[in-house]
């Protein structure tokens, strides 16, 4: 279960290093992870369990769910950590997201966001303007 936030820098090669409470549970006996693309601008990472699961959920989808599909499977890589625990982004990723180098990683549960800060903290700045959504407003906190 990932939660949490970090702080991140990419550095000059677009790696992350990932933080060491997460390692372990990404690469989960030495297999790679996948980073993909999420419609709201980040990048998911997952490790690979949870990815299979993902995947297999969004390969049964019907043809109209056609571009969601190519939006999350298309552009998912698979990737190795090395032995320092750091990932190398892509570029093509990268800019997808536009993370140039500072960055957020957001424990989401059974996957990873991963942010280019900037773009976080506007795009949360605007959630905690915006009303409740609805299906919240019986939560209680």
């Amino acid at each position: 279960m990932f939660q949490g936030a970090s702080s991140l820098s990419l550095d000059a090669k677009g790696r992350l290093s990932v933080p060491t409470r997460h390692r372990a549970a990404l690469s989960v006996d030495g297999s790679p992870l996948t980073v993909t693309k999420h419609p709201h601008g980040c990048l998911m990472i997952f490790p690979q369990p949870a990815w299979e699961e993902f995947r297999s959920q969004f390969a049964s989808m019907p043809m109209s769910a056609q571009w969601m599909k190519r939006l999350f499977l298309g552009n998912a890589m698979d990737l190795e950590m090395d032995g320092a625990g750091r990932i190398l982004i892509s570029p093509e990723l990268r800019q997808a997201a536009g993370i140039t180098k500072d960055a957020l990683l957001l424990g989401m549960g059974s996957f990873l966001e991963l942010w280019d800060a900037a773009t976080y903290a506007e795009k949360e700045a605007e959630a905690m303007k915006a009303e409740m959504p609805d299906v919240l407003k019986d939560f209680s906190f």
